[in-house]
C-alpha cells in the first residue's frame, strides 16, 4: 500500500511540476531589474543587427549596381559596420559576461583584413589644403568632414542662410602632421598606453595635445588660410571674429556624434587664427573623444580631422532644434530650445532655457515653457566671449516669439526632409531677425524604452528634473568638480555633476549613471549619454544630500534617485556599368570577402563558435542566435517564473513556448501556460492568422527518385533520425512585445527564424525570414529554397539564397504592410514543409507554386 501512495504521490507531482520558489520583494525587485538591463541589451544588440544588415545590403548593392561611388563610400560604410558589429558583441557580453569574449579576438583579426583592403597604412587625401564653404557639399565629407560638408550642403544646395567661411581639409591637417613628423610618435603613444586607468588616459591625452600645440603649420597651409581669411572678408562686412570649429571625420553622423567632444573656439581675431586651428586639431586628443572613439570601436586613423572656420554671428538670440523627441519614438513634435545670446548657453547645459514645441501638421507653437534666464554668453569686444548677466525684468521673457519658433521649426523640418532623418540642428538668430543655420546632423535618439518590470519600492531620495537618458542603474556616489576628483572616480559609480560639462564624458565608460543639479535634454552630454547608454537625469536641482560612497538606485525613466542598490543591475534601360573594372568597385568586391560571406548556418553544429566565425556577417548571426538563448534562458536561470517562457495553449500537435520581453501579453499572466488571446503581440497574431488561413493538405505525393533521396539522406545524415536532442530542436519558440517578435522555431526537419519589428515608426519597422533544412538530398533542399525566394521575392522581399539556406529581408516599411508580410511568411512556414522531396519533378513544381500563389492572394496581403 505505501508503494502504491508513493507511486500515486509522484505521478501527481509530475502532472503539477516542480514546486516553484517564494521570492522576497527585496529579490523580485533584483531579479525584476536584472531582466530589464537584459532586455535593454538585448534590443540594443537587434537594433545593431538590423543596421548591421542594412549596411551589408547596401554595400552589396553598390557593387552589382551601375551607380558610380568613390572611396569615401567603401570607408565609411565598412567603418561604419565595424562599428555596429562591436556594438553587438558588447551587448553579448552584457547578456553573458565573458563567455564570448573571443569574439573581440576575431573581430580584430577580420578588421585588420579588412583595413589591409580599404586602409592604407598612412591616410593619404589628396585635396585642396583649404576649400571655400560655398564649393564643397554632402559628398565632401572625405576631405572636410561631416560637419562642414553638411553646412556647404544647406546654403548650396537649399540655399539657407549659414555663415560665410571655409575649411582647413584634412590635407592640411595630414600636412600638418607630416611637416612635423608627428604620426609615428603618435602611434607609439597610443600604442603604448594603457587608457582603461583614469590617470594614463589623462596623462596620454596631455602628451598627445602638446604634440600637436607645439607642431609648426607648413608654409603652404599658412599661405592658403591667409588667402582663404581674404576671400571671407571681401565676401562679409562683419568685423566680428571668427569660429573656429571642428569637423573630423565620424563626427555629426548617423553613428557617431562626438557631441561636445572636440573643442570649438568663438570670436578669434583673425590674426589668431592659425593658433586657434592648431589647438582645435589637438583636441581630437581630449580624454572624452579618445573614450568615445574606444566605446564605438573606432580607430584613431578613423577620425582625422578638419576644422571649420566661419565668421562670427553675433546672435541675439540661439539655441537647438530637435525635429522628434530624443526619448519617445513617438513624438514627432518640433522642439527648440532657445536662450539669450549665443547658442553656447544651451549646448553647453550650464544653464536654464526656454522650449517651444511646434507641432509638425499645424505648423503651430502647442506649448512653451519659459525659463528664468541668469545667464547669456555674448561676443567680447576685440575677441572671445564673455558671460553677462540678464537683468531681473528681462530674465522671464521669452527668448523667441512664436512666430519666430515655428519659423525655426520650419528650417528644421527642411533639412530634416533633405537629409533623411531626424535632425539635431543650432541655429542663431541675428539682431535684424535673420535665422542662420550654424549646425545640422542626425538626431540620436534612445532606441529602447524601458522592460516591464515592478517599481521601485520606497520613496525616492530625490526626483525631479528631466530624463536625458533612459534607463535604471545603481552605483556609490561620486562628486566630480575638477580632474583630479575625476581621476579617484571609481568604476561601476554614479557621477553626480553641478553642470554637465562635455568634457566629463570621459568618464561616462565608468560610470552606471549620471546625474546633474543643472543641464537639459539638449546639451551634449545628455546627446553623449544617449549614445552610451548611460541612464541620467539633469535639473535636479540640489544635489547636496548625497554623500560620496553613499549607494543610491538611478530611476531615469522615474526621474528620480533611490536609497540603496539594487543587486544585479539592464526606368528600366539597361546602363553601361561604368564602375566594372574600376580600381574603387575591386577594392569594394576585395572587402565584401571578409564581410557578407555567411559560414556559420547552422547554430547546432559544432563549427558553431566564436572560433569558426570568418567574416562580420558570421560575428551577427554567431551574437544574434546566442543573445535569443540568453533571454530565453533566464527564467529557468533564476528559477524565476515571471519572466520564464510559457507554453501556448492551443490546438496544434506542435509545442509552442512564449516569452514576454515587455508589453507582449495583455496582462499577468500565472501558470505555466498562455492563451492565444492573452497575447498582445500583431505580428505574433500576423504570423499565426498565416500559419492557419488555409489548412496543410499534408506531405506531397513522392515519385521514386524523390523517395530515394529522402531515404538516402537519412541514412548518410544520422542527425536527421536519431532522437537526440539540441536547443531549439523540439520546441518553437516565440520572444514577443507588443510590436516585436522573434521566432526560433524546427518545423520537422526545417529549421526556421522570423524576427519583426512593426510599430508606428516605418523608419524601424523590418521583418528577417530564414529557413534551412528539409529532408531530400542538397540539391532538392537548395532547389527549394530558390523555389520560396522566387516568391517572396515577388512580395517585395531582398532575397539570398545560400545552399539550402533561404533568408528574406523588408524594412522601412509601414506597420500594416509588414504584418500582410508577416502573415505571407506564416502561411509559408506551413505549406512549404517536405516540398524539397519534390523539387526534381517540374510538372510537380509548377502545381504547388500556382497553388501557392493564389493562396497567397486569398490572403488579403501582399
Amino acid at each position: 500500500m505505501t508503494k502504491i501512495v508513493q507511486s500515486i504521490g509522484g505521478w501527481l507531482r509530475s502532472l503539477v511540476g516542480p514546486k516553484q520558489p517564494e521570492f522576497s520583494p527585496e529579490e523580485t525587485e533584483r531579479l525584476s531589474t536584472l531582466f530589464r538591463e537584459r532586455y535593454h541589451s538585448f534590443r540594443v544588440l537587434l537594433a545593431a543587427n538590423e543596421r548591421a544588415l542594412e549596411t551589408m545590403a547596401a554595400m552589396e548593392q553598390a557593387w552589382a549596381d551601375t551607380r558610380p561611388y568613390g572611396m569615401d563610400f567603401v570607408v565609411s560604410t565598412a567603418t561604419s559596420l565595424s562599428v555596429r558589429v562591436y556594438r553587438m558583441i558588447q551587448h553579448l557580453d552584457a547578456l553573458a559576461p565573458d563567455t564570448y569574449a573571443e569574439l573581440f579576438e576575431r573581430l580584430d583579426q577580420i578588421r585588420g583584413e579588412l583595413d589591409a583592403v580599404i586602409q592604407p597604412p598612412t591616410p593619404i587625401i589628396t585635396a585642396p589644403l583649404v576649400l571655400p564653404l560655398s564649393a564643397i557639399g554632402r559628398d565632401d565629407s572625405a576631405v572636410v568632414g561631416a560637419k562642414m560638408a553638411n553646412l556647404g550642403e544647406i546654403h548650396n544646395v537649399l540655399g539657407l542662410e549659414v555663415p560665410a567661411g571655409f575649411v582647413i581639409t584634412a590635407a592640411a591637417y595630414g600636412r600638418l602632421l607630416d611637416h612635423n613628423d608627428l604620426r609615428s610618435e603618435i602611434r607609439r603613444l597610443i600604442q603604448s598606453v594603457e587608457i582603461d586607468r583614469p590617470d594614463a588616459l589623462f596623462a596620454l591625452s596631455s602628451q598627445l595635445q602638446q604634440l600637436i600645440t607645439a607642431a609648426e603649420v607648413p608654409a603652404d597651409v599658412r599661405d592658403a588660410v591667409a588667402g582663404a581669411l581674404a576671400a571671407v572678408r571681401a565676401e562679409s562686412d562683419s568685423k566680428n571674429g571668427f569660429a573656429v570649429r571642428s569637423s573630423a571625420f565620424g563626427e555629426d553622423t548617423a553613428d557617431t556624434s562626438f557631441a561636445g567632444l572636440y573643442d570649438s573656439q568663438l570670436n578669434i581675431h583673425q590674426d589668431n587664427l592659425l593658433a586657434a586651428y592648431v589647438e582645435t586639431a589637438a583636441s581630437k586628443y581630449t580624454p572624452q573623444a579618445m573614450v568615445y572613439r574606444r566605446q564605438h570601436g573606432l580607430r584613431d586613423e578613423d577620425t582625422e580631422m578638419a576644422v571649420g572656420c566661419m565668421a562670427m554671428i553675433d546672435a541675439s538670440v540661439g539655441g537647438v532644434a530637435y525635429t522628434a523627441e530624443p526619448q519617445d519614438a513617438t513624438d514627432r513634435r518640433i522642439r527648440i530650445s532657445a536662450a539669450v545670446g549665443l547658442p553656447k548657453t544651451v549646448v553647453d547645459g550650464r544653464f536654464e532655457t526656454d522650449l517651444f514645441i511646434v507641432d509638425r501638421s499645424s505648423g503651430t507653437v502647442v506649448d512653451r515653457r519659459i525659463a528664468a534666464k541668469t545667464t547669456a554668453f555674448v561676443l567680447r569686444p576685440g575677441e572671445g566671449i564673455t558671460r553677462q548677466e540678464i537683468p531681473g525684468e528681462v530674465a522671464g521673457r521669452p527668448a523667441l516669439t512664436d512666430e519666430k519658433a515655428v519659423e525655426i521649426a520650419g528650417i528644421a523640418l527642411r533639412l530634416e526632409d533633405h537629409f533623411g532623418v531626424a535632425q539635431d540642428v543650432e541655429w542663431a538668430l541675428t539682431s535684424d531677425g535673420r535665422v542662420v543655420v550654424l549646425q545640422a546632423r542626425p538626431l540620436h535618439q534612445a532606441t529602447v524604452t524601458a522592460a516591464a518590470g515592478a517599481p521601485i519600492a520606497g520613496d525616492p531620495l530625490l526626483s525631479g528634473g528631466v530624463c536625458v537618458s533612459p534607463g535604471i542603474a545603481g552605483g556609490p556616489v561620486s562628486w566630480v568638480h575638477s580632474d583630479r576628483e575625476a581621476l579617484k572616480m571609481p568604476e561601476g559609480a554614479v557621477l553626480v555633476l553641478d553642470y554637465p560639462d562635455p568634457r566629463w564624458a570621459a568618464l561616462l565608460d565608468r560610470a552606471a549613471a549620471v546625474v546633474a543639479e543643472h543641464g537639459g535634454i539638449a546639451g551634449h552630454l545628455a546627446t553623449v549619454a544617449r549614445e552610451f547608454g548611460v541612464p541620467a537625469i539633469f535639473g535636479m536641482g540640489s544635489l547636496d544630500v548625497l554623500r560620496r560612497g553613499e549607494e543610491i538606485t538611478v530611476d531615469a525613466d522615474g526621474v528620480a534617485i533611490h536609497p540603496g542598490l539594487i543587486p544585479g543591475l539592464g526606368d528600366g534601360r539597361q546602363r553601361r556599368n561604368l564602375m566594372a573594372g574600376s580600381p574603387v568597385r575591386e577594392v569594394l568586391g576585395r572587402a565584401l570577402v571578409h564581410i557578407a560571406p555567411l559560414t556559420l548556418l547552422d547554430p547546432n553544429a559544432p563549427e558553431f563558435r566564436p572560433a569558426s566565425v570568418r567574416t562580420l556577417h558570421d560575428i551577427t548571426r554567431f551574437c544574434h542566435e546566442k543573445a535569443v538563448a540568453e533571454m530565453f534562458s533566464f527564467g529557468s536561470e533564476h528559477s524565476f517564473p515571471r519572466f520564464a517562457a510559457k507554453q501556448l495553449h492551443h490546438n496544434v500537435p506542435m509545442q509552442w513556448w512564449v516569452l514576454n520581453l515587455d508589453d507582449g501579453f495583455t496582462g499577468e499572466v500565472k501558470g505555466k501556460y498562455v492563451h492565444l488571446n492573452e497575447i498582445s503581440c500583431g505580428p505574433m497574431h500576423a504570423l499565426w492568422d498565416g500559419m492557419i488561413a488555409v489548412p496543410w493538405d499534408g506531405p506531397p505525393a513522392l515519385s521514386g527518385s524523390g523517395l530515394a533521396s529522402v531515404l538516402f539522406e537519412a541514412t548518410r545524415n544520422p542527425a536527421l533520425a536519431t532522437p537526440f536532442r539540441k536547443p531549439y530542436a523540439q520546441r518553437n519558440y516565440f520572444m514577443v512585445s507588443k510590436n516585436f517578435m522573434n521566432l526560433q522555431s524546427r518545423f520537422g526537419f526545417h529549421f526556421s527564424t522570423v524576427e519583426t519589428l512593426a510599430g508606428d515608426r516605418d523608419s524601424e519597422n523590418y521583418l528577417l525570414f530564414s529557413l534551412k533544412g528539409g529532408a531530400a538530398d542538397i540539391e532538392r533542399r537548395a532547389a527549394r529554397a530558390q523555389f520560396i525566394a522566387d516568391i517572396l521575392a515577388d512580395k517585395g522581399f531582398a532575397m539570398k539564397v545560400i545552399e539550402d539556406t533561404v533568408t528574406a529581408r523588408a524594412s522601412a516599411l509601414p506597420q500594416e504592410i509588414v504584418l500582410d508580410l508577416v502573415k505571407i511568411v506564416g502561411y509559408l512556414l506551413m505549406h512549404t514543409r517536405q516540398l524539397d522531396m519534390i523539387m526534381g519533378d517540374q510538372r510537380t513544381i509548377d502545381h504547388y507554386r500556382s497553388k501557392l500563389e493564389g493562396d497567397i492572394a486569398g490572403l488579403g496581403a501582399g
